[in-house]
């Protein structure tokens, strides 16, 4: 599938005309969790208040809760379908004390809003009003300013406003692996390798922007079901996604999955953008605490971050932690990755350009399981046109993934040839 079309413009840092549902539905059909359609969105302001309004096709329950640095009010609702910016009603321009609009989906079955402040906001007022003869239903945000230290006060879900939707109480469903399929030492060499497939960005964190306004969570879905559909035919693999569908996904979460399916590696696939859009081309990387060059270590920055995009609180993990993850990591599946990131520059280089130094070391929380060697391919920058290009056609893409699968043939190869030595 080539992945063409119009996409509303949004930036790295917040969504200035929203996640549209056009994103989602290039790749899926309606989505059979949703309860209903969001048609249009209204922003408005008098004296020191903002009102937030989205137009629904039926009533909704509804949870809002504060976060900071920077601020922001989000929501979280039943999972809608989404007319609002594509084709149906406009995006409202910034007003008052909102800055910018961005949805996504957060989990199965739930959506979340994230309404970007230009400074600390109290929420006055939070409700649905019913349908009136021609007019849907509404439901309605009323944001006043208010001081940093009160806002402050209440930051967090656990100071959550309004009912809690039932599927936003329990943890993302993860995917369960059959117990032949788990990690052992004991099993036989020809036991099926398992391989998590890691989409970057996704729901509510569109990822990099390409100039044609494609976001990079949608080539990234489309690369790993490609990979998927490729391994799973070799019939030596079995493929678990980190995500099926436009939903987003933690970083810690992404590696927790990994290890609950039992991977044996671990695959993340990205397409980034940078300022000089002059630069093109592929690159590898594996974990270093210390970056291999300033890019890398932006570009980590940035990945790292989309845990504050989406929501996600990484304070549960304390220091001490962090720290014997990453001396883990350092270890023997940092050796494996560095090996696995060989073969597949070896075999990506034959149908593509690479950057200089394709092999990259960064500090990208993804990468940090403790027992899984883990990856990550930058496929090109969305910020240059002739990778845009050709990683927005599905013939490209394929032959990335062809070359993907041919360097973990080569990597699980050599495992077996030294085992039965």
């Amino acid at each position: 599938m080539d992945l063409k079309g119009n996409f509303p413009w949004v930036s790295r840092r917040g969504v200035v005309g929203g996640l549209a549902g056009a994103s989602g539905s290039l790749l899926m059909p309606r989505r059979a969790f949703a309860t209903g359609i969001a048609s249009a969105m209204r922003l408005s302001s008098t004296g020191s208040r903002t009102r937030f309004v989205l137009e629904l096709s039926e009533s909704v329950d509804f949870s809002i809760f504060r976060l900071a640095d920077p601020y922001r009010v989000v929501v979280d609702l039943p999972e809608l379908d989404w007319t609002v910016g594509n084709g149906g009603g406009p995006m409202p321009a910034p007003t008052g004390l909102i800055k910018a609009v961005r949805w996504g989906l957060f989990q199965a079955g739930d959506t979340r809003v994230v309404i970007d402040l230009g400074d600390a906001a109290e929420v006055k007022g939070a409700f649905v009003l019913p349908a009136t003869g021609g007019t849907p239903h509404r439901f309605v945000i009323d944001l006043e300013r208010t001081t940093k230290d009160k806002f402050m006060a209440q930051v967090g879900p656990q100071y959550r406003i309004g009912k809690q939707t039932p599927s936003a109480q329990v943890a993302q469903t993860k995917p369960e692996a059959k117990a032949e399929d788990r990690k052992s030492d004991k099993s036989p060499l020809n036991t099926k390798k398992v391989v998590m497939l890691d989409p970057g960005h996704g729901g509510v964190d569109p990822g990099a922007i390409g100039s044609s306004g494609i976001y990079e969570k949608i080539i990234t879905l489309a690369a790993a079901r490609q990979l998927k559909a490729r391994l799973e035919e070799t019939g030596r693999y079995k493929v678990v996604l980190t995500r099926e569908r436009d939903v987003s996904v933690g970083l810690t979460e992404r590696r927790e999955l990994a290890h609950d399916a039992g991977a044996d590696i671990f695959v993340s696939l990205h397409a980034d953008s940078i300022a000089n859009r002059t630069v093109r081309g592929l690159s590898v990387y594996t974990l270093s605490e210390k970056a291999s060059d300033a890019e890398a270590a932006a570009l980590a920055d940035q990945e790292n971050d989309a845990d504050r995009i989406i929501g996600v609180d990484l304070s549960r993990e304390t220091q001490e932690v962090r720290h014997i993850l990453v001396d883990l990591a350092q270890r023997e599946s940092m050796n494996l990755a560095t090996r696995v990131a060989t073969r597949l520059i070896g075999q990506l280089k034959r149908e593509t350009v690479l950057l200089r130094n394709g092999h990259r070391f960064a500090r990208f929380v993804v990468l940090k399981s403790p027992d899984i060697p883990s990856v990550l391919i930058e496929m090109g920058y969305l910020s240059n046109k002739e990778d845009e290009t050709a990683l927005k056609t599905e013939g490209y893409r394929s032959k990335l993934m062809a070359a993907v699968v041919r360097g973990l043939d080569e990597h699980f190869g050599a495992i077996q040839s030294a085992r039965r030595s």
